[in-house]
């Protein structure tokens, strides 16, 4: 996962093109408007053990991105403490 930033959205939940130092930097894309993408980020937690993988869901338009997704990630609730 630590290499992987990201993916198409379309009318599977993940698809092509993969946003990814391991490919991207040798076989880039060119980004163009409709575009979807979900982009993920790692959150780790204070315990060193655990932490989350966030993505934002974001269309790409004629005057940038936009995020599209409707979950609120600035305050994530705990399911399960350990």
């Amino acid at each position: 996962f630590g290499l992987q930033f990201g993916h198409g959205l379309g009318l599977f939940l993940h698809e092509r093109p993969i946003i990814s130092r391991l490919i991207s930097m040798d076989a880039p894309l060119e980004i163009k408007e409709g575009m979807v993408f979900a982009l993920e980020t790692y959150c780790p937690a204070s315990d060193g053990f655990s932490g989350a993988r966030i993505e934002e869901e974001v269309v790409v338009t004629d005057k940038g991105c936009r995020i599209i997704t409707l979950f609120p990630s600035e305050e994530l609730p705990v399911a399960n403490a350990y």
